[in-house]
C-alpha cells in the first residue's frame, strides 16, 4: 500500500527580517535543519527566528507550484497572507 505524503509550504522570518519559502513533509525537522544550517543555502549567512506560515494539503507538485508562487509576491502580499486564514498557525498564539 502506497501511502501518499502531505506536503506543507511555509514562511520563516529570518534574522535579518528577510522572509523565507519553503516546502516540507515535516516542519519540526526543516526547521531544525535550517537551523543548524544543514537546510537551504539561504541560511548560510541568517538564522532562521520563526514560523509565520504554514499551508498543508499539498502535494510535491502542488506544493512546488504554491512555493513558487508566494516567491514571486511582494512582501507586503506576504505579509497579508502570513495574516490570512489560510495560514494553519492562525489560533495557536502566532
Amino acid at each position: 500500500m502506497f501511502l501518499a505524503m502531505i506536503w506543507q509550504v511555509y514562511i520563516i522570518i529570518c534574522s535579518d527580517a528577510s522572509l523565507y519559502t519553503g516546502i516540507t513533509t515535516d516542519m519540526d525537522r526543516r526547521f531544525r535543519q535550517h537551523a543548524t544550517g544543514r537546510g537551504a543555502k539561504y541560511f548560510r549567512g541568517r538564522l532562521p527566528e520563526r514560523l509565520l506560515y504554514l499551508e498543508g494539503g499539498h502535494t510535491r507538485s502542488t506544493a512546488s507550484r504554491r512555493e513558487a508562487e508566494i516567491k514571486r509576491m511582494t512582501r507586503a502580499a506576504k505579509c497579508i497572507l502570513i495574516s490570512s486564514e489560510r495560514n494553519e498557525l492562525m489560533g495557536d498564539g502566532n
